[in-house]
């Protein structure tokens, strides 16, 4: 393999490890009718002026499989904290005791699992896109070495192991799925 070819595919694989990474990030976020800390991922709390993570002003904990239990580092945490959990909408209401706040995670209906494997398959779809756009632009950084003067058999067969690039995340991507669904479904 040419080390044009190697750069070629190189960026491709790097371009569809993102689009792994960020597929995997929209699972976690997807909740499963477990608790677990990462539902506190994207919910972001106003920190004197700025806007931080929950994990970055108090402890979240996971004592049992229903419950996620936040222990603010700072007592008047406790509001702002409840206020961002709201206004992220994240299907949970928060209740606080005056030292910590409790999320208690009810089962998930039968109608809201499907929705979170539409939800799954959605992004599962995106992720998808994402690596077909970075064989796309693979096959096209081929063609183009090709004119630039790239034997025909050398590009072909970058061609080629574009597509054997992408089948591989491909197939990352359909077990990924497979096993979210699997632990959406299971009651």
């Amino acid at each position: 393999m040419s080390e044009e070819s190697k750069t070629i595919l190189d960026a491709a694989a790097a371009r569809m490890d993102k689009a792994i990474v960020h597929f995997e990030e929209a699972l976690v976020a997807i909740r499963a009718g477990k608790a677990s800390a990462n539902l506190l991922n994207g919910v972001t709390v106003d920190y004197y002026g700025s806007q931080v993570p929950v994990s970055q002003v108090a402890s979240i904990n996971v004592p049992d499989a229903k419950t996620v239990l936040i222990q603010p580092w700072e007592k008047g945490m406790i509001g702002p904290i409840e206020k961002a959990i709201l206004v992220a909408n994240i299907g949970l209401t928060p209740s606080n005791n005056g030292e910590h706040i409790r999320l208690s995670i009810p089962p998930l209906t039968e109608e809201r699992r499907k929705g979170l494997v539409k939800q799954v398959k959605a992004d599962a779809e995106t992720a998808r896109v994402s690596l077909r756009n970075a064989r796309r632009d693979a096959v096209e950084a081929f063609k183009k070495a090709q004119k630039d003067g790239m034997p025909e058999d050398v590009a072909k067969d970058g061609e080629g192991d574009a597509q054997k690039l992408i089948d591989r995340y491909t197939k990352k991507v359909d077990a990924m799925i497979a096993e979210k669904e699997k632990e959406i479904m299971t009651v």
